[in-house]
């Protein structure tokens, strides 16, 4: 009886000593926030797979991965109220101008997968066709100088073209009413649209013009945990990185996890979006997150002459490639 009553004392004691073990493991952990821009996509990812895979974990990070809801990506981690988010080159080039301290960390794709979609019965298949058309967007300053700049390529008049606020409306929603063409993404409404057999007509703005072949989408964090812990800047876009190279690689597995993650999205939607946007990720770049400063200043330079731009914007400031893998 002594002999087990020892024993079960020992065994208390190593129990409480890999309970004790556990919780500090765990409070080495640094806990931070990434906020996505809209609901959970095959943009994100990277960041799923390396939450499921560990990566952040190997890194000392314990992240959360949350939806933005009412307060933006933008004004959560501009504030500090979370760590990272989910941006683009337009909205930090914008904020810095006005002096917040967004940075962007890593571009998520290389080059701009985006651009006007329109269902083929709307025989839109140049900016000149625009004339006499409808576009629904969402009300930004930006949609009115694209679309002007690519009228005005191909000789067309904007002031024959009627823009409408279409709010939160999807692209399939808005084109069955009063609008013939929207702003998509291709790697996800453009796929929606094949799996649905809708046949569109798509221009990308990369054909018709290299300045707007700008970073969207990207993460940024502010300058202030640059400066106060780069450490933990350093650890995340490691392992960010590593989520995405391990999506490059291996489209299903990393479809899989989302979906597992996020399991109310469309399971096809998923599995060939994710493919389609294998091999964009990283594209022609280096390296997963390569950012280039000519791309952000011929933007700023095109966002400048559309007057949609004011102020002083120093590239330099506004993204790093600092933070990448070496």
């Amino acid at each position: 009886m002594k002999k087990c009553m020892l024993l079960l004392v020992a065994l208390l004691a190593l129990v409480g000593c890999q309970s004790q073990e556990s919780k500090e493991n765990s409070d080495e952990l640094t806990k931070v926030t990434v906020v996505l821009d809209w609901t959970p996509n095959t943009n994100h990812t990277g960041l799923y797979v390396a939450k499921e895979q560990g990566f952040f974990e190997k890194q000392g990070l314990d992240v959360d991965i949350i939806q933005p809801g009412e307060t933006g990506a933008d004004q959560l981690v501009a504030s500090g109220k979370a760590e990272f988010g989910i941006s683009t080159q337009e909205s930090i080039t914008q904020a810095r101008v006005q002096e917040v301290p967004l940075v962007s960390i890593a571009a998520i794709i290389q080059h701009n997968t985006s651009g006007f979609a329109s269902p083929v019965d709307k025989n839109i298949k140049s900016p000149k066709d625009f004339e006499g058309k409808t576009y629904g967007g969402w009300g930004s300053p930006i949609e009115k100088a694209i679309l002007s700049s690519l009228m005005k390529i191909e000789n067309a008049d904007s002031n024959k073209l009627d823009i409408i606020n279409a709010g939160d409306a999807d692209f399939f929603t808005m084109v069955k009413k009063d609008v013939d063409f929207a702003w998509i993404y291709y790697a996800w409404t453009g796929v929606e649209a094949e799996l649905r057999g809708e046949k569109i007509n798509m221009l990308y703005l990369t054909d018709y013009s290299e300045k707007l072949d700008n970073y969207t989408p990207v993460l940024a964090t502010n300058e202030k945990l640059i400066k106060s812990n780069p450490d933990t800047v350093k650890a995340f876009v490691k392992a960010a990185s590593q989520g995405y190279e391990f999506a490059i690689n291996d489209s299903e597995k990393a479809a899989d996890i989302l979906l597992k993650a996020e399991p109310v999205l469309d399971e096809e939607l998923v599995r060939k979006s994710q493919k389609w946007l294998a091999s964009r990720y990283q594209d022609d770049a280096k390296q997963w997150g390569e950012q280039k400063v000519e791309v952000w200043e011929e933007y700023a330079n095109w966002m400048t002459e559309q007057e949609v731009l004011e102020g002083k914007f120093d590239a330099k400031k506004a993204f790093t490639n600092e933070f990448l893998p070496q």
